[in-house]
């Protein structure tokens, strides 16, 4: 068996898995955090019901053209490849590296968070935080040396019961017959700095809590169907998050006013303190666990794929595209485990990380819609299973929304954008680096 066969990704992931990898690597806590900060931050029932629906809209756009991208290159990595093929090698280059980054300190999060779930459960496990967070890292590290099948598996399993989990909280909310919402005064000051601050502000956090919406995509080059697959689970999966994310905050103001829902650091426990009494908070914890647990798997999967694409077009070793009989690129999740583990260690909390997750993302969304134009003009020839619907129309509105929102994360969150512009003056010469060493 010749090296360039043995280090192929198996085509072993169908429909079920996309839906189940887009959900469960979407939806986590964020949803359960973040309706007390933006209730805080625009305090206005209409308005926070509309940014969560504009958020999903602009997603549900970016997955029209998602879904065109990655079924006419339907390679693992995802974005990187589109804006490499559109833009060239370095613009390939810096889009990867900003997507592994985003999506290699996840892990280590969620380790860590599940850990500081399970000691509010039980609390004789407060001394062993860390070593709960690595054994976890250990334990999803042997699911996937196991193979891509049991991963898999697993990702359709928790998935499932997280839909459920979050089902069963909203009809709870919804059957609650207590405190109705109060009537809120509409606030005329829109165009208010601080309620523009406000606005933008809140995007990033919904941004962030939407982010994983095109998980899919980075799995293209292992689905059976990707044609066919793709965009069904594109479009099911990206409607399902917003429902759930929209009716979750509904059931919440429905239990709690929006001032007082403003005023909470975990509103879903405080609701379900309300509902369920002392034990709401058990209930919560435990619908996180799960979240995260889903959440976890996912992206115990994912970083790993970009890291194999970045591997095979020359932007990191060689040995990363190495793949095991069970169809895992095992050199690029072992690397990618053991940058978890450092983060573990070292750093142990990562609360300015979905906001620089959702600031780095829309700059890779924003590049992969400009290369859907670009390939459009410059490669008309090439096989498209799926046309973006309204084209160039939605695209367009999608590079327009993308420059609008990282405009007002720019003034809202400067620090983020410096970090950003570190990272890609010091990227250039590393990719000069690796160019020169490719070619020798």
């Amino acid at each position: 068996m010749s090296d360039s066969t043995k280090n192929q990704l198996k085509k072993s992931l169908g429909l079920s898995f996309n839906i189940a990898v887009l959900i469960g690597g979407t939806i986590g806590v964020g949803i359960l955090r973040t309706p007390g900060s933006i209730a805080g931050l625009l305090e206005n029932y209409w308005l926070i019901i509309a940014s969560w629906l504009f958020g999903g809209l602009y997603i549900l756009i970016g997955a029209n053209s998602y879904a065109e991208l990655a079924t006419m290159l339907p390679k693992a990595g995802g974005s990187y490849n589109y804006i490499k093929r559109a833009f060239g090698d370095y613009a390939g280059f810096l889009s990867g590296w900003f997507d592994y980054i985003t999506n290699v300190i996840p892990p280590a999060f969620y380790c860590i968070v599940i850990s500081e779930y399970l000691i509010i459960l039980f609390p004789d496990l407060r001394n062993y935080s860390t070593v709960m967070a690595i054994s976890l890292l250990i334990a999803f590290l042997l699911l996937h040396l196991s193979g891509v099948k049991n991963g898999s598996a697993f990702q359709q399993i928790t998935s499932f019961i997280k839909v459920i989990c979050f089902v069963c909280l909203v009809v709870a909310c919804f059957m609650y017959s207590g405190v109705k919402l109060a009537p809120i005064q509409t606030d005329n000051s829109f165009f208010q700095i601080g309620l523009v601050f406000g606005f933008f502000k809140s995007l990033q956090l919904i941004i962030g809590t939407y982010n994983g919406w095109n998980s899919v995509c980075f799995f293209a080059e292992e689905n059976d169907d990707p044609s066919k697959n793709i965009p069904k689970s594109l479009f099911s999966g990206v409607l399902l998050v917003i429902a759930i994310y929209v009716l979750v905050n509904v059931a919440f103001f429905y239990v709690l006013p929006v001032e007082t829902v403003a005023k909470s650091s975990l509103a879903a426990a405080d609701v379900a303190k309300i509902l369920f009494g002392e034990n709401g908070a058990i209930i919560v914890t435990v619908i996180s666990i799960f979240s995260l647990i889903s959440i976890l798997n996912a992206f115990m999967m994912i970083p790993p794929r970009i890291l194999y694409g970045l591997s095979r077009d020359g932007f990191f070793i060689e040995k990363g595209t190495t793949v095991n009989k069970g169809g895992t690129p095992i050199v690029s999740l072992l690397v990618s485990a053991f940058i978890s583990l450092l983060l573990i260690i070292c750093i142990g909390s990562f609360e300015v990380l979905f906001s620089f997750a959702a600031f780095i993302s829309i700059i890779v969304w924003g590049l992969a819609y400009a290369s859907l134009l670009k390939l459009r003009k410059s490669e008309p020839e090439l096989a498209r299973p799926y046309r973006s619907a309204w084209y160039p129309w939605t695209t367009i509105i999608a590079i327009v929304a993308s420059i609008a929102l990282l405009m007002g994360f720019i003034y809202s969150d400067p620090t983020s954008f410096i970090v950003i512009i570190g990272i890609t003056i010091v990227s250039y010469p590393l990719f000069l680096v690796l160019k020169k060493k490719n070619k020798r």
